[in-house]
């Protein structure tokens, strides 16, 4: 589990293809100085596996399913990456309960800069739109993100300074992709919905 709440940028060193997947190679010296073998990390919004740590640079594999599903196959070297380490037991929640686990892939629609702060327009799958409600919770990239508005086209979210110095939403232009991953709480209340009119024959 992770809070997503970005701790550091970390820099695609490489993407070499490792049929029927790739080794995505990332620099990230904060998160490697004390990473251990198997950690999860989640990456730009996905929990990925370290398999190899070297000078400050973390290897993790990706299989065609995390290809298939998410922006990472994508990344070029020199790319940069949201990271954050897994939630450990002691620690404070200070964004939202977030899985690393992509539902899908979004696409900024609009950018509008007003004073230091900028409001992003995404359009989504309708499935995970229909996941989303105002001062819902989302994660975009990663980052723990509180939803303004939610429509069945699009959903949009208000981007604080701080947000776009220290994570990759700073840099994002229209018709960049972003992997996105609706509130778990209401994926469970959902299908808790769904099941009980299921039963009643609705």
């Amino acid at each position: 589990m992770f809070t997503g709440l970005v701790e550091s940028l970390g820099r695609v060193v490489a993407v070499v293809p490792e049929p029927p997947g790739v080794r995505l190679v990332v620099a990230a010296p904060e998160i490697a100085a004390d990473a251990r073998l198997g950690d999860s990390i989640c990456t730009s919004g996905c929990c990925l596996s370290v398999v190899q740590i070297e000078n400050g640079r973390l290897h993790f594999q990706l299989g065609p399913e995390t290809l298939a599903r998410t922006t990472l196959g994508g990344r070029a070297a020199g790319a940069a990456v949201n990271l954050e380490r897994s939630l450990r037991l002691s620690d404070r929640l200070g964004g939202h309960i977030v899985t690393g686990h992509v539902d899908g892939v979004g696409r900024l629609a609009s950018r509008v800069q007003e004073g230091d702060w900028v409001t992003c327009r995404f359009s989504a799958p309708p499935a995970l739109l229909g996941q989303m409600a105002a001062k819902g919770s989302v994660a975009v990239d990663g980052v723990s993100l509180t939803v303004v508005e939610a429509t069945a086209e699009f959903f949009s979210v208000a981007l604080i300074p701080h947000t776009l110095a220290c994570t990759t939403l700073g840099g994002l232009a229209v018709g960049d992709a972003v992997n996105l991953e609706t509130d778990l709480l209401f994926k469970y209340v959902a299908r808790l919905v769904a099941a009980r009119d299921q039963a009643d024959g609705r």
